[in-house]
Formats: C-alpha cells, structure tokens, sequence
C-alpha cells in the first residue's frame, strides 16, 4: 500500500511505517500531521488516480523531529571587477514518520 500526497508544491512517495523528509512545517516532536492532498492511492489491488486529488484518502504522520540539512555556500564572482561574496545557507527540514494511510 502506498499513496503519492502533494506536500506544498512536490510530490512525495509514501508508505505506512516509511520516514520521510519534508519542508520546514512548525510543528514540534510528537505532533500529528495530516496530508489530504493525495495524487494516488495504490491499496496493493487497484489503483486511484485523483482528478486533481483522491477524494476521502488522507496520509496520517507523526512529526519525529525538525533539523537543518548540510550548509551550501553560495560565491558570486565577477572576473576584473574585485567584486566577491560568500553567503552560506542551511536548509530546515522537518522528519515525518507515517503512520497511517485512511481510505474510507
């Protein structure tokens, strides 16, 4: 069984028991989350295909923690000008454990 959900403008495979990644969503450890929002539902016989979403199907998760990603570093540079810059930049992500896929 599994369901691709739209999470905020990407689209994300998910299955009962996976972690999976997501954008920053201000939510602390322990908390519930609700995708309602899924593209497809594959309940391991049949597959629905939402028009745009799969009505009465929604991905139930449990937020496991919030973390930054590695840093990227960013240098701009314009040859002959002496014009350089380094800006750094993290990533906050938040880590969703799901638990649940309800179809009803």
């Amino acid at each position: 069984m599994y369901a691709i959900i739209n999470d905020r403008g990407r689209q994300v495979r998910v299955e009962k028991g996976a972690t999976v990644q997501f954008d920053l969503a201000r939510k602390n450890a322990g908390d519930t989350i609700e995708f309602d929002q899924v593209l497809v539902y594959h309940d391991g016989e049949k597959v629905k295909v939402g028009t745009p979403v799969v009505p009465g199907v929604k991905v139930v998760g449990q937020v496991v923690k919030e973390f930054k990603d590695r840093k990227i570093r960013v240098y701009k540079y314009i040859r002959r000008e002496g014009y350089h810059r380094t800006v750094g930049h993290r990533q906050r992500y938040t880590l969703v454990k799901i638990t649940d896929i309800v179809a009803s």
